[in-house]
């Protein structure tokens, strides 16, 4: 059985011969009660701010669950962006190397034409080369018997 503050201030005790003074049992009675009183309220503001600290304890803890899970969310998708950054920086490299290589091909090629473009220039020069000779060669024949025809019938007249 609990005791509350009006038990103490009601309770009354028989009076017996050479019994305990009244007024000092009344007294600390009263006494008692308030002290009782106040334990009692401060019993009850303790509960309560229990009752705040456990409610802030929980809000607490769910904002530690919610941060918790939100790094570790954060840390995948870190990881993931750094995955996709590596794939498209490999991505980029291949491309890269490809055009690279195709630059390079069409480079060589062009190359390979040019050389081709020589030789048939060069054979186009030896060509020309061998027909302005023939063709010189002939006018110097030409030359030579139309001298030859000219001094022939001056020598006979």
């Amino acid at each position: 059985m609990r005791i509350t503050p009006l038990d103490i201030q009601q309770k009354q005790f028989a009076t017996k011969f050479r019994g305990f003074d009244i007024e000092e049992v009344d007294s600390f009675l009263e006494l008692i009660r308030e002290e009782m009183e106040e334990l009692l309220r401060e019993n009850a503001n303790l509960r309560e701010e229990v009752r705040l600290i456990e409610r802030q304890l929980k809000d607490y803890k769910n904002i530690e669950t919610t941060l918790r899970d939100t790094l570790v969310a954060t840390q995948q998708m870190t990881e993931e962006y750094k995955e996709n950054a590596k794939k498209a920086a490999e991505l980029i490299k291949k491309e890269a190397e490809l055009q690279a290589d195709e630059m390079l091909k069409k480079a060589h090629e062009k190359i390979v034409k040019i050389h081709e473009d020589i030789t048939d220039l060069k054979g186009v020069r030896r060509h020309f080369k061998e027909e302005l000779s023939r063709l010189i060669q002939s006018h110097l024949k030409m030359l030579e018997f139309d001298k030859e025809r000219t001094e022939t019938p001056a020598e006979g007249a």
